[in-house]
């Protein structure tokens, strides 16, 4: 079915949860007018509708190939990027200073938002760009800025992550890839797997940013360096010279984002590959974080984008599918099976947790905006760790509730969901990458724990949680007998997640093991409840709009029910998840190896 986003959601979300009229007034983001923010939602509606969503299931079918030395995309995958890039959408949220049109990153998020639910596989291209943007932009040399950046901001160039090996996953230390000092570069050795759009046909040159052992510095993370090393070197007037020692070995078969070359990528099969160190010696896994919290909150976003199409995919075929009269109906009249109260309560399930991820993630892209731009150091200072805070909740939430939602939308299809031909399948093979790239999201719970939660003993999360706790009685302010049920719930749920809190610092030293166990569901139950805090904020917003007289009170109703579905029917999980958090994993560290 064909893809259509939903502009007015998105409004409402930056409007209210990442609050973008505030943003507007900050000097970097003085040209984000209500006026521009509406053309550009529009236009970007319209590329993804039009131009990415047709290419979509091509892609699945079609998958990328190895052919004459490269990579052939599927049939209208260079042409879309081509579109893209052309409208200067690469060049959305990054830096004026190399050719970046300098929009927030909020608004950026609703924008890729779109490309993920047209094409997920096609959309990995430019987000790995971003990240690679951005690490020269804070590590590079200015040489280094003035030569790549342009023509990555600009789309002309592709850029890439290269971290994984065979043997080094989620442990970079391990990592046996080699950079050896020769002059004014490195030259590196060594093969990289996982490498998304590591090959393709879109661009005439990629520059990738590889992670590599220095020659000569001590073994583990002390000893990595980062690398900017291109397909093909660059002259110093910025025209291409000789191929780099460099190219794609093979092409990984994957469960889906069939349409993106996953490739396994081979350094220096002739001698080296010519490899310029962004950063200091030593440093390179603190400078590919710049990198990695990039994407993480990319892939959370990724989560919503499969989720609300998937939605929108299993929707339409409840209306269209009939079957069945309605339970206690003794006509026997059969009825599209949205008419059934169960396929209505996933459907609503669907579109809360839709909405309620993607209001978390646009509240963290508006904490990154703040992070760079906010008027005083304070103030960004704030907004970081609140970011920091953020991130390993949208990524590991996100993801966890697009597998949950593209499930659920295969089995409103019923048997239909699991032939391929319906393209409910595709969302839900898609989806599974989701959880694990980019950080596993038991690796995000760790983060959450015992670097987020740890560090300061607490104090920026119980500051978000004082937070919610300060808002809640805005709740009472106008009679709503939605805003009361919502308001009990998030505050029960609050002093539920405040206790268990509490446990996981209590216990952090003295029961490790216990914690580490509990992490998961520590994760899942804070993010709920900064799920159901987004949500009351968004429905307060749609009361009041009805209260004052809102013009399209269908969408602020909506709104209303949605939110208060939340509160009543999916927040509750947080009680069930607490004794789990304390404690209750424990025994998955007791039982002995042989015993599994």
């Amino acid at each position: 079915m064909p893809y259509h986003a939903p502009v007015k959601e998105m409004r409402f979300v930056l409007d209210h949860i990442a609050g973008l009229e505030e943003l507007s007034t900050l000097p970097a983001y003085g040209h984000a007018t209500p006026d521009m923010v509406d053309a550009i939602l529009e236009e970007a509606a319209r590329v993804a509708r039009d131009v990415w969503a047709p290419t979509n299931k091509t892609g699945d079918r079609q998958m990328s190939k190895i052919a004459e030395g490269g990579v052939k995309t599927p049939e209208g995958f260079k042409d879309a990027y081509k579109q893209f890039a052309d409208g200067g959408w690469n060049a959305f949220v990054c830096a004026p200073d190399h050719g970046g049109q300098g929009l927030p990153w909020a608004l950026g998020m609703a924008v890729n938002e779109m490309w993920q639910s047209a094409n997920l596989a096609l959309s990995l291209c430019p987000l790995l760009t971003s990240a690679a943007i951005e690490a020269i932009e804070k590590h590079g040399t200015p040489a280094q800025k003035e030569m790549y950046l342009p023509k990555l901001v600009s789309g002309e160039w592709t850029g890439t992550m290269n971290l994984t090996e065979p043997q080094a996953g989620t442990d970079l230390a391990a990592i046996r890839t080699v950079a050896t000092k020769n002059g004014d570069h490195y030259l590196m050795k060594g093969q990289k797997i996982f490498i998304t759009f590591g090959e393709h046909d879109f661009t005439d040159n990629i520059i990738h940013l590889v992670l590599a052992r220095i020659d000569g510095l001590p073994e583990g993370n002390d000893g990595l360096g980062l690398f900017i090393v291109p397909k093909f070197l660059v002259n110093d007037d910025g025209s291409l010279g000789a191929r780099n020692d460099l190219g794609v070995v093979s092409l990984e078969h994957k469960i889906g984002i069939h349409g993106s070359p996953t490739c396994v990528m081979q350094y220096g099969e002739k001698g080296g590959a010519k490899a310029w160190l962004v950063g200091e010696e030593g440093k390179g896994l603190r400078n590919m974080f710049t990198m990695m919290n990039n994407a993480r909150i990319a892939v959370g976003l990724q989560g919503v984008a499969l989720s609300e199409m998937a939605y929108q995919h299993a929707l339409q075929y409840a209306k269209d599918r009939v079957q069945c009269a309605r339970m206690g109906d003794k006509s026997g009249k059969r009825v599209a099976i949205i008419e059934h109260a169960d396929v209505r309560r996933m459907l609503l399930t669907m579109k809360a947790n839709t909405e309620a991820s993607r209001a978390l993630s646009y509240y963290a892209g508006g904490m990154l905006d703040r992070m760079r731009h906010a008027a005083d150091e304070t103030a960004r200072t704030a907004a970081e760790l609140r970011a920091d805070l953020m991130t390993p909740l949208v990524k590991a939430w996100a993801t966890d509730l697009a597998l949950e939602t593209t499930s659920t939308g295969i089995q409103i299809h019923g048997g239909m969901g699991f032939i391929e031909e319906t393209g409910a399948a595709q969302y839900y093979r898609d989806a599974r990458i989701l959880p694990i790239y980019e950080g596993t999201n038991g690796i995000q719970a760790n983060d959450l724990v015992f670097r987020k939660l740890l560090r300061d003993g607490g104090a920026e999360a119980k500051k978000f949680m004082d937070e919610i706790d300060a808002f809640l009685p805005q709740l009472t302010q106008k009679p709503s007998d939605d805003l009361d049920v919502i308001r009990e719930s998030v505050a029960d749920t609050l002093a539920e997640l405040r206790g268990t809190t509490d446990w996981m610092l209590a216990n952090a030293k003295s029961n490790t093991e216990a914690v580490a166990a509990g992490a998961v569901s520590y994760q899942r139950q804070f993010a709920l409840v900064a799920g159901g805090y987004m949500m009351a904020r968004l429905a307060l917003a749609a009361h009041e709009g009805l209260f004052d007289g809102g013009a399209d009170a269908l969408f602020l109703n909506t709104r209303l029910v949605t939110a208060r579905f939340f509160a009543e029917a999916l927040l509750p999980q947080v009680y069930g998840l607490s004794k789990p958090v304390m404690g209750g994993n424990a025994a998955a560290c007791q039982i002995a190896n042989d015993q599994f």
